[in-house]
């Protein structure tokens, strides 16, 4: 079967040009309301019956039968004999990735994540109290969609943050595990691992079972239920986000072989028909050659038919003004990926404000930043990167602020205190201040 892709052609000279911009960004991050009640009904039964709720529904949607969960815990030595079992460029690729990865969130810790203090003149201690989360899970996509690369990406930055205890959960649709993922778990320094998965699994990680302790947070990618019940245990447990299909924004000056770029087009487009991806550029005669690219390249994709669902009905190649106007129009969209080829990237960098991850360069493909780079690969979509950032040590860490006051500082901070407290009717705080006073005045009253 031949397939054709034709991304939406749009020029920001036209007058029509927002109104069909917007129309080709609009999607639902809204799970539909029949998601919503089976994500809340399976997620109250394993609150009410654990373990057992738990096996009936990876009996029911993974065909995997166990008669107690502990049969689906995932042993370290199953963990390491996987990886062994792996081909060595496997095991050699792993190990470097793995590398990358903590040597870029060991960074991160020092930039922001230590703990710090100073005392003021009258020898107040004040400050913040960096700690490490004491258990969290992960959630791994398992059966057809299984990523290794997203073991490592959640577990990595977990350990470099000093977490002591890393659940995994990956669903094995009829047993079959992922040689890799399993390899990838061992690799990372995964504590325990379970072969359950959907919205039952987030449910155990929640609210604990029998077998499957609760955690303090929850991270990882999943299907439409997994987001759904994500969002509803937060409150109960931190998330990391609700994450919605994936996105590039290639800006591009005319300046990469286009066929580069057809094909970083592609290497999103290709994970879902709802993902997205869009080139910018100012040069008219560049974006049909992309388009030929995409032509050509095409039908050479093992997942093509995804390819150009997600391009017919997402993708867009949109001619711009200039590089500057193009930059801005980064900014409204907020990608997930946002790729600047250009000759001079480090022009434009200045310019962007809104991505979860910027890749400069033309060297710089976005796959690489997907498994290798270092940076983590978990990032905000659908425009949350205007306000939310990529995962990070710092997203399994908590603060604590530090205050040790002196009693000379008592004295000063105790009459502050004590006015803004009566201001607002509470006595007794007021009052608390106002004893550790050396002279401590009547208390007022107030209405």
């Amino acid at each position: 079967m031949t397939f054709i892709a034709t991304p939406a052609r749009l020029s920001t000279a036209s007058s029509t040009f927002d109104a069909e911009f917007k129309a080709r960004l609009h999607w639902s991050a809204e799970a539909d309301a029949e998601i919503e009640q089976r994500v809340a009904a399976i997620l109250a039964d394993v609150q009410q019956r654990g373990d057992a709720a738990v096996l009936d529904y990876t009996a029911r949607f993974d065909g995997l039968k166990a008669t107690a969960l502990n049969a689906l815990e995932l042993t370290q030595a199953e963990l390491k004999a996987a990886f062994e079992a792996i081909p060595a460029a496997q095991r050699q690729a792993l190990q470097a990735a793995a590398q990358r990865v903590r040597s870029y969130h060991e960074a991160q810790k020092k930039a922001s994540g230590e703990s710090w203090s100073y005392r003021d003149e009258d020898g107040t201690l004040l400050g913040q109290k960096v700690t490490p989360l004491d258990r969290v899970g992960i959630y791994v996509p398992g059966g057809k969609a299984a990523y290794p690369s997203s073991v490592l990406m959640n577990a990595i930055p977990a350990h470099v943050a000093g977490v002591a205890e890393i659940i995994m959960v990956v669903p094995t649709p009829k047993g079959e595990k992922n040689a890799l993922v399993l390899a990838a778990a061992y690799v990372a320094g995964v504590s325990r691992a379970f072969t359950v998965g959907g919205a039952q699994a987030v449910a155990a990680l929640a609210y604990g079972t029998q077998t499957i302790p609760k955690v303090d947070k929850i991270t990882g990618p999943g299907n439409a239920y997994v987001a759904a019940a994500k969002r509803r245990v937060f409150g109960t447990v931190g998330i990391d986000m609700i994450a919605g299909p994936s996105e590039i924004l290639v800006l591009a000056d005319g300046s990469t072989p286009p066929d580069w770029v057809a094909m970083d087009l592609f290497s999103q487009a290709e994970h879902d028909e709802l993902a997205q991806s869009i080139l910018l550029c100012p040069d008219l005669d560049y974006i049909e050659q992309v388009q030929q690219s995409i032509g050509r390249l095409l039908n050479e994709m093992p997942r093509a038919d995804i390819i150009a669902k997600s391009l017919n009905g997402r993708g867009a190649l949109i001619h711009t003004r200039s590089m500057e106007e193009a930059c801005q129009i980064s900014n409204r969209i907020a990608p997930e990926h946002l790729e600047v080829s250009s000759r001079d990237p480090h022009r434009w960098e200045p310019l962007l404000k809104h991505a979860g991850a910027i890749f400069l360069g033309a060297y710089t493909s976005e796959s690489l930043g997907d498994y290798c780079a270092g940076p983590n690969h978990v990032l905000p979509t659908s425009g949350t990167a205007r306000f939310s950032s990529p995962l990070g040590v710092y997203d399994f860490q908590k603060r604590s602020s530090l205050i040790e006051v002196s009693e000379a500082g008592a004295q000063t901070l105790g009459l502050i205190a004590a006015e803004l407290a009566y201001g607002e009717g509470l006595q007794a705080h007021a009052r608390a201040a106002e004893l550790r006073l050396a002279s401590p005045p009547p208390m007022r009253m107030t209405k």
